[in-house]
């Protein structure tokens, strides 16, 4: 085949697989933690002409020109984004989670420097992990990375064990520079107002993951990191904040000009202008819908478990009512793992993540078939969905996980669901298909 041929035929190829994919997640249930359905309004934002455009450092202070009206938008961001978190400072530029992460160790530390996070088994996520697992912290920015004692009783920190290690850290020479609340796996609220004033009286920096709950602080139902003693917030924008892929940062002016300096040009190049504009509609949608929203993020969520754990279920977290956000994560051990779980939910079209839990690794597994499945409700509660809905999702899962029922009888009953689901609620306009495919060629 010659090239021209080749380059058409896969031309064609793209496009329908485009559409079948559309077409796929339109008749699935979209459990993934860490996804999120974006409105019409967040789309039209993101395929502007920003998606095409360069605009290196700060609004008013650009490398390039042509920015009269990408700083605009940008201020308008900023401002949005200090609203929602009541917060001084905000940086939108960073691309995704992991770069806001990297600008912020960029800002706070030096390599060989020593940090407390979350074991990825217990919740902590690989951007700040130890280098020889390949996290970001430990393999890019040369960090020594200690982990917080965990109690999988409570899905928490230990707040008496953190303050123990820190100890012996600090008598090895070896005192943390920096601290990282928050994680991946993240069902509760972490103890921040337990550790902070032990942790700042130590000249630690206080950091806070925010990536999987940014939504849920947004809507003000889960824990206020900087009102609670956090230095900064990192997250992402297209979680339960359901805006297009991208990165955040939030803190203090007195961080300013070290946070800025450490996003660019330390960690950003260019930083995806149409993401830009679209976290701005995102963030005026979280501020007028916001709090509905995360409310009924969580209903769903502590529905959900508790219809799971009715059923026989594990369920992670039972002895705080299972999940505080929105995630609801169960041990499918017994059932041949989340590896092998997660193949065959999906080919009952619902889509889940497998996921490393407590006591994973000391069990023998792994990540490709860990003991955990991980779900998450922000997308079909942003579809409509409530509690008599979750008590249907727990059913067909039990269907699938436990009875092994036939693949076509359960899409049928997830068709049945979806064609009750099919726009985006919590948002100014809503009157199109959530999943639709939007065709520009002409």
């Amino acid at each position: 085949m010659d090239n021209k041929s080749f380059a058409k035929e896969n031309y064609t190829k793209i496009f329908e697989l485009l559409k079948e994919h559309h077409k796929w997640f339109s008749e699935s249930l979209t459990l993934i933690a860490s996804e999120n359905v974006m409105s019409e309004a967040v789309k039209e934002a993101v395929v502007s002409d920003l998606m095409s455009r360069y605009a290196e450092g700060w609004p008013g202070d650009r490398v390039y020109a042509g920015c009269k009206y990408i700083d605009q938008i940008e201020l308008s961001a900023i401002d949005l984004g200090k609203k929602l978190f009541d917060a001084e400072f905000v940086d939108v530029r960073p691309i995704a989670g992991v770069t806001a992460n990297l600008a912020v160790y960029t800002a706070f530390t030096q390599p060989g420097d020593t940090i407390i996070s979350l074991a990825i088994p217990n919740g902590g996520h690989i951007t700040y992990g130890k280098k020889d697992l390949g996290g970001t912290a430990g393999a890019v920015r040369g960090l020594n990375v200690e982990n917080f004692p965990f109690d999988s009783t409570e899905m928490n920190i230990d707040v008496d064990k953190t303050k123990a290690l820190v100890s012996k850290l600090k008598s090895e020479g070896r005192k943390p520079k920096m601290v990282i609340f928050g994680g991946s796996l993240f069902l509760f609220p972490h103890p921040l107002k337990e550790l902070v004033p032990f942790l700042k009286a130590e000249g630690i920096t206080v950091m806070y993951d925010g990536a999987h709950v940014m939504g849920l602080i947004a809507g003000g139902k889960f824990q206020q990191p900087l009102k609670e003693g956090a230095d900064v917030m990192t997250g992402s924008t297209h979680k339960t904040l359901p805006g297009p892929q991208g990165g955040l940062i939030v803190s203090y002016d007195k961080y300013a000009e070290v946070l800025k300096s450490a996003v660019f040009p330390s960690n950003v190049s260019n930083h995806h202008l149409h993401h830009v504009a679209g976290k701005a509609i995102a963030f005026a949608e979280m501020l007028n819908f916001g709090e509905d929203y995360a409310s009924a993020v969580i209903s769903n969520a502590k529905k959900l478990a508790e219809s799971l754990a009715a059923k026989g279920l594990v369920v992670l977290g039972e002895k705080y009512g299972y999940t505080k956000s929105h995630q609801v994560v169960i041990d499918v051990s017994m059932y041949g793992g989340g590896g092998i779980i997660e193949k065959e939910l999906e080919e009952s079209n619902i889509i889940a993540n497998r996921n490393l839990i407590p006591g994973d690794i000391k069990a023998g597994r792994h990540f490709r078939n860990p003991g955990g499945l991980r779900m998450g409700v922000q997308e079909i509660t942003r579809l409509g969905m409530g509690l008599n809905e979750m008590e249907e999702v727990a059913d067909i899962l039990y269907r699938v996980i436990v009875k092994k029922e036939d693949h076509n009888k359960t899409k049928e009953s997830i068709r049945e669901l979806k064609n009750k689901f099919s726009s985006v609620k919590y948002t100014f306009e809503s009157n199109g298909e959530a999943y639709k495919y939007i065709k520009i060629r002409i």
